[in-house]
């Protein structure tokens, strides 16, 4: 089975930047795969596609060598088990708020004896490899989503759940979630709390062992979330790159247009 990257640069002590895709397109995956990140998730969650763009958008991916992940909709073991089938090296699960929750989610992940995940790697055994079921239970990454104030509360024990690799920080529900709707939701908060509660997930990571990952919508951002501790970072995402890059450059052709007209009324003058 091909190694799973993300663990390789880890054990080095490399944090990892990670791609997001909400596009529904083999073609914007595989853009997005070839710009140099560490690993690149698919999100099944909020973004504009079904299962019958995730396999595709992971074939897609292949060639690039990223470690190709995907946001699962909900704590649900079909699709769970689907986007690893499909060739995910990586879950990310959404609002876990218990460690219940948080071992259900473990027990999906991972093959007998260590799981109850059903046998039938459609895809992911030809992509990763033939000795992909008697590998994988070690090569699978599992991420839970800490969202709202009661996974705050619970942190430290879905922390300790066994067969979880790492926490993974949603700022925006979790900034609803924790302000109960006094704060607007969005990433790179700069509230002194939303920080504390960042730092605190940190803290209860590496107190068991665990990665901890963070939404982000800027660089900048994401190198200070790798201060605090953050192992892997996601920098904005598909959509917000294509909006941010669309609008720079029509903004700019306005400027200069405008600009040029300014010379041609003064120069007619």
């Amino acid at each position: 089975m091909i190694p799973n990257k993300l663990k390789r640069l880890w054990a080095e002590g490399t944090p990892t930047i990670n791609g997001w895709c909400s596009i529904g397109n083999a073609f914007t995956a595989e853009i997005m795969a070839a710009q140099g990140y560490d690993s690149v998730t698919v999100d099944v969650q909020h973004g504009a596609l079904d299962y019958s763009s995730v396999l595709p958008m992971m074939q897609a991916m292949r060639a690039s060598g990223v470690v190709p992940m995907a946001r699962v909709p909900w704590l649900e073991p079909g699709i769970i088990m689907k986007v690893l089938d499909a060739g995910a090296y990586g879950v990310i699960c959404p609002m876990v708020s218990t460690a219940a929750q948080a071992a259900e989610f473990a027990s999906y992940l991972r093959y007998p004896p260590l799981g109850q995940r059903s046998f039938g790697p459609t895809r992911v055994s030809l992509a990763a490899g033939a000795d992909y079921g008697s590998q994988a239970n070690g090569e699978i990454l599992g991420f839970a989503m800490i969202e709202t104030a009661e996974g705050m509360r619970n942190l430290d024990a879905i922390a300790a759940t066994p067969g979880l690799d790492g926490l993974y920080v949603g700022p925006a529900d979790l900034t609803l979630g924790l302000s109960q709707g006094a704060l607007a939701p969005g990433f790179d908060r700069e509230e002194p709390e939303m920080i504390g509660a960042l730092q605190t997930i940190v803290g209860a990571c590496k107190r068991h062992g665990i990665r901890a990952a963070l939404h982000c919508g800027t660089p900048e951002y994401a190198t200070r979330a790798i201060g605090w501790g953050f192992d892997m970072t996601t920098v904005s995402g598909d959509t917000r790159l294509l909006a941010a890059a669309a609008g720079a450059s029509v903004a700019r052709f306005r400027t200069l247009v405008g600009a040029m007209e300014t010379k041609f009324e003064k120069g007619a003058c």
